[in-house]
């Protein structure tokens, strides 16, 4: 499959999602962003902005299989990884594999889950494996996360460690749609409310797992400057020694991003320029995603908390003083 074939192939899955999830635009392209560069993502939003229907109609824009879990507080890590079954006609034990196994998982609001259950998920995202006694398996080849959070009600909730934090490709913020890109959803939701056969949108064909595979590695031979590698280094750099960019910025941080970060920033910079049809990585394209890169890997200060400091809110206060090549 050519190039061209393989980029038309994932700007017709974009455009499948952005019919089926109207208005929110950076949810899908962060996505397909997040498939492109083997990553998993933390969406962060307020109830009933389809942050788990925009997965479900990703799983069904690919030949994979999706698996929706619903974290609990009495949720266990058995109920993730999978566990051993005993079979008594053959006096053995026989593992039997958890939700972890599917290629697509929802893990819907993951900070409603103790410690070991993000544990057993930690492994499965860092190590794309799952441990059970003495016994490792692999999980698919194609394997993403896309843990969701509510930021409204936090009573009875367990925040994610920094890191786990660390080991999300990207950490999306879902807003509420504009007008009238709600109006275009109340036209959906009548419309699906009817039988299928009154509907007229055109059934997608699914694209395979080879061609999501080719994409990645055209991904990766995307063109990018050294200048920009440079900038982009400045940049992660820049949040370990916020002072060389000004006083305040050095008060407003504890710690920076790690050199995760610097992979993350690289990947997703160039996925996203091959998703807007470009062979070369630009500095708007650094600087769009920087802020998914980064907001979860900083922790500020209390002086930045005090003063309403938000992590958005430093990151383009800092990319604002360091200058562009």
């Amino acid at each position: 499959m050519t190039k061209d074939t393989t980029q038309a192939s994932l700007i017709k899955l974009k455009n499948y999602i952005n019919q089926e999830i109207i208005g929110q635009d950076v949810l899908v392209e962060r996505m397909l962003i997040g498939l492109l560069a083997d990553g998993h993502i933390l969406v962060e939003g307020a109830p009933g902005l389809a942050k788990t229907r925009a997965i479900n109609v990703l799983s069904k824009g690919i030949r994979g299989d999706f698996h929706r879990v619903q974290f609990t507080p009495d949720l266990l890590p058995a109920d993730l990884t999978g566990t051993e079954i005993y079979r008594p006609q053959q006096g053995t034990f026989e593992f039997q594999k958890g939700p972890l196994f599917h290629n697509l998982i929802l893990a819907d609001e993951i900070n409603r889950s103790p410690a070991k259950v993000q544990a057993a998920l930690l492994e499965a995202m860092a190590e794309r494996q799952i441990t059970v006694g003495q016994a490792t398996y692999p999980l698919p080849q194609l394997f993403m996360v896309m843990a969701t959070q509510n930021p409204i009600e936090q009573e009875g909730t367990y925040p994610l460690p920094e890191a786990q934090l660390d080991r999300f490709l990207l950490h999306v913020k879902v807003d509420y749609p504009k007008a009238e890109h709600e109006k275009s959803i109340l036209h959906l939701a009548r419309s699906e409310a009817r039988s299928d056969s009154s509907k007229s949108t055109e059934k997608f064909e699914p694209i395979s797992q080879s061609t999501l595979f080719e994409a990645r590695n055209e991904v990766l031979d995307i063109y990018m400057a050294e200048s920009l590698e440079d900038y982009l280094l400045q940049i992660i750099l820049a949040t370990r020694n916020p002072g060389a960019y000004g006083k305040d910025l050095a008060s407003w941080l504890q710690y920076g991003a790690s050199p995760r970060a610097s992979i993350a920033l690289d990947r997703c910079s160039r996925a996203k320029a091959w998703l807007s049809q470009r062979d070369f990585v630009g500095p708007e394209d650094i600087q769009d995603i920087a802020f998914d890169v980064l907001r979860h890997r900083l922790i500020l200060s209390y002086e930045a908390e005090a003063e309403g400091i938000t992590t958005d809110h430093f990151i383009k206060e800092l990319i604002s003083r360091i200058a562009v090549p």
